[in-house]
């Protein structure tokens, strides 16, 4: 069982950068891949970026160019850096891997079977 731990949440105000971070603990070679989600009030959760362990990387239409994902494999450790934060931004943020030895490589919540708990990002003036 992999478990999953989100920090670095917070607030901040439109223009600004956060930094979240995920650690993995019991990770096993059956996570290949990890990603970011985030879910607003009375919205759907919806795939951030994901990157796997070659190194590759998605992102949705939305962030391209804003945040940037990274990983540190030795570390079990997956981050998501956030820059020129917006207020449609704001949503609690979701760590999430694969399971079973999946490589899904996408966007879409079904493709992860692991989750963390959230950190909270608030962008507002």
């Amino acid at each position: 069982q992999v478990q999953l731990v989100e920090s670095g949440g917070g607030s901040v105000q439109p223009g600004g950068s956060l930094r979240l971070s995920c650690a993995a603990s019991g990770y096993s070679y059956s996570s290949k891949c990890m990603a970011w989600f985030r879910q607003a009030p009375g919205k759907e959760r919806e795939g951030v970026a994901a990157i796997c362990r070659g190194g590759g990387t998605v992102y949705a239409a939305s962030v391209k160019g804003r945040f940037t994902i990274s990983q540190d494999i030795a570390k079990n450790t997956v981050g998501l850096q956030m820059n020129v934060l917006r207020p449609e931004d704001s949503a609690m943020y979701y760590c999430a891997a694969t399971s079973g030895g999946s490589w899904y490589f996408g966007l879409a919540a079904t493709g992860f079977g692991y989750w963390g708990q959230g950190t909270q990002v608030t962008v507002s003036s």
